[in-house]
C-alpha cells in the first residue's frame, strides 16, 4: 500500500492469480483498520497542503504522473493483462487512456474558475458584489472496480489533485498490483505527502473508510447493489456513483449494418463484456433483422479467444471462474425459457465463448439485469416507439447506442432515451475520457471526466464584498 508517499506493510496479504492459468502474479498487503485509520488522517493532515498548492504546481504534478505512467506503459500494461486476464492491447489502451486523463487533469487544474455576481438587483444590494470561488472537500473516499483497474483509478485521482483535494483510494481486491504501481507515481509525483494513499483491504476495512465522520466525499465506482449502499449509509458526506447498466443499441432500418455489425462485435465482448457500458441489448428494425444477425454471428465468430497475453486475442477469461459460472447459468436460463444459441455459449473455466442469444425475452436476466459477461441478445423490433420503451424498460440507464442515418431520429433518440448519454452512429461503450460520463436511475449520481468531476469535488464559497 502507499500512504503518505511510502510503500508499507502489513501484518496480511492477499495473493492475486491470473484469471488465464490461475498462475500466482504477485502479493500486496491488506490494510489493518488502524493504517486505515492513519491513511484517513494523513489526507486530512495534508489537506491545507494541498489546497493551498498552486494551480501551476498540481498541473506539474500530474504532468509528472503522466510521463512516469508513458515511460512504464509497457510494464503497467503486461501487469493489468496478467492480474485482471484483459487483452495486452485493450491493457495498453488502458493504460494510454490513463495517460490522457491525467494530462486533461493538468489542462483543468488551471481553468478552475469563479464568477462575479452584481448583487444591486435589489436596493440592499447597492455598492456590492458578490465573488464565487471553488474550494475541495477533503478527504475524499474514492473505490474502483477490477474492469478498469487503473483508468478509473485515473478518474478520480486526477481530478483531487486538480483541484487540491486529499484522496484515499481503496483498489480492487482482484487486481490491485496494477493500481499499487501508479500509486508510486503518484507518491513521486510532488504533490504533498499524505495528499494520495492508495490502501488495498478487505471489506470489514473499506467500510470503515467510507463511515470515517472525517471524510467528506465517497466516490465509488461498482455495483449499483453496494453503491446505493453507500449512499444509505453516507449521511452528511456528498456521494458520486457510477453504476452498473445493461447498455441497449437501436439499429434502424436505414443504419451501415456492416459498421453497425462491426461496433456491436466490439462493444459486446472487448474485455469479455466486463463493462458497464457493454453492449448487452442489441435492438434491430425488423426489416433488417435477418441481415443484420447474420453479419453480427459472422463477425462475432471471428473474434480471437483464449490468452491475454497474445497481442491477437479480442476476448480473454471473465475475472473468475465463479463469474463466468454465474454468465453461463443466466445463458442455461434464456435457453430453458426458449431462448436460441446463435453463437458461443460454452464455458471452460473462466473463459466463456462470445455468446450471442436470439428469442429472448424482456423479464429474462440477460436483457433486465446487467450481465456483465460475453453474452448480446438481439431483438427485432416494428417501430422507434418500441425501440425506445424497450431500452427504458430496466431501472438501468448509463449510455445507449443508435445507427440512423436520420439525424431526427437520432435528435429523437437523444430526447426521448432515459441514459447519461446517447451514442449516435456508435455504441454505448464509446467514451472519450473528457466526456461528461455518468448515468441515469439506477445507473448512478455525478459525472466523470476531469472537468466534470472536479465540480463534484468542490463546493462554491461566495465573499460579498460592500464597494464603499
Amino acid at each position: 500500500m502507499i500512504l503518505r508517499n511510502a510503500r508499507r506493510t502489513s501484518p496480511r496479504e492477499a495473493v492475486i492469480r491470473a484469471p488465464w492459468d490461475g498462475a500466482e502474479v504477485g502479493r500486496h498487503p491488506l490494510a489493518t483498520a488502524e493504517q486505515m485509520d492513519e491513511a484517513v488522517a494523513s489526507n486530512v493532515e495534508a489537506a491545507a497542503a494541498c489546497r493551498a498548492m498552486p494551480a501551476f504546481e498540481r498541473a506539474a504534478c500530474l504532468r509528472r504522473i503522466a510521463d512516469a505512467l508513458r515511460a512504464r506503459r509497457a510494464e503497467v500494461a503486461q501487469l493489468l493483462a496478467r492480474e485482471a486476464g484483459k487483452p495486452i492491447g485493450q491493457a495498453t489502451l488502458e493504460i494510454d487512456r490513463a495517460i490522457a486523463v491525467f494530462e486533461d487533469g493538468a489542462e483543468e487544474a488551471t481553468r478552475i474558475g469563479g464568477e462575479v455576481l452584481p448583487l444591486d438587483t435589489v436596493p440592499a444590494g447597492v455598492r456590492r458584489i458578490g465573488l464565487t470561488r471553488r474550494f475541495p472537500l477533503s478527504p475524499i473516499a474514492a473505490i474502483t472496480p477490477f474492469n478498469f483497474p487503473v483508468l478509473l483509478a485515473a478518474h478520480k485521482v486526477a481530478p483531487a489533485i486538480a483541484c487540491g483535494a486529499t484522496l484515499t483510494l481503496k483498489p480492487p481486491p482482484h487486481d490491485p498490483l496494477s493500481s499499487e504501481l501508479l500509486g508510486e507515481l503518484i507518491a513521486a509525483s510532488g504533490y504533498p505527502a499524505g495528499g494520495v494513499n492508495v490502501v488495498p483491504c478487505d471489506l470489514p476495512v473499506a467500510q470503515r473508510l467510507v463511515a470515517d465522520a472525517r471524510v467528506r466525499m465517497i466516490s465509488f465506482t461498482g455495483s449499483a447493489k453496494a453503491g446505493w449502499a453507500i449512499r444509505a449509509q453516507a449521511g452528511t458526506k456528498r456521494v458520486a456513483l457510477e453504476l452498473g447498466g445493461n447498455a441497449g443499441v437501436i439499429v434502424e432500418a436505414d443504419a451501415d449494418l456492416d459498421r453497425a455489425a462491426s461496433r456491436c462485435a466490439a462493444g459486446g465482448y472487448g474485455y469479455a463484456g466486463q463493462s458497464c457500458i457493454s453492449v448487452q441489448r442489441i435492438l434491430v428494425h425488423r426489416d433488417v433483422y435477418d441481415d443484420f444477425l447474420r453479419r453480427f454471428v459472422t463477425r462475432v465468430g471471428n473474434l480471437h479467444v483464449g490468452d491475454p497475453l497474445d497481442p491477437v486475442t479480442d476476448v480473454g477469461p471473465m475475472i473468475s471462474e465463479e463469474a463466468a459460472q454465474r454468465a453461463e447459468s443466466w445463458i442455461a436460463a434464456a435457453v430453458r425459457e426458449g431462448a436460441k444459441i446463435e453463437t458461443g455459449g460454452k464455458r471452460q473455466g473462466a473463459l466463456l465463448q462470445p455468446t450471442i442469444l436470439t428469442g429472448t425475452r424482456p423479464a429474462q436476466q440477460v436483457n433486465c439485469e446487467e450481465v456483465f459477461a460475453p453474452i448480446t441478445t438481439l431483438t427485432a423490433y416494428t417501430t422507434f416507439d418500441e425501440a425506445v420503451e424497450s431500452i427504458n424498460a430496466t431501472p438501468y440507464g448509463l449510455q445507449a447506442g443508435i445507427f440512423t442515418r436520420d439525424v431526427a431520429t437520432m435528435m429523437r433518440a437523444w430526447e426521448r432515451l432515459d441514459v447519461g448519454g446517447v451514442m449516435g452512429n456508435d455504441i454505448p461503450s464509446f467514451r472519450v475520457d473528457r466526456m461528461p460520463y455518468g448515468g441515469a436511475k439506477a445507473s448512478g449520481l455525478g459525472r466523470e471526466g476531469v472537468r466534470y468531476a472536479i465540480q463534484e469535488m468542490t463546493e462554491p464559497r461566495l465573499l460579498t464584498l460592500q464597494t464603499e
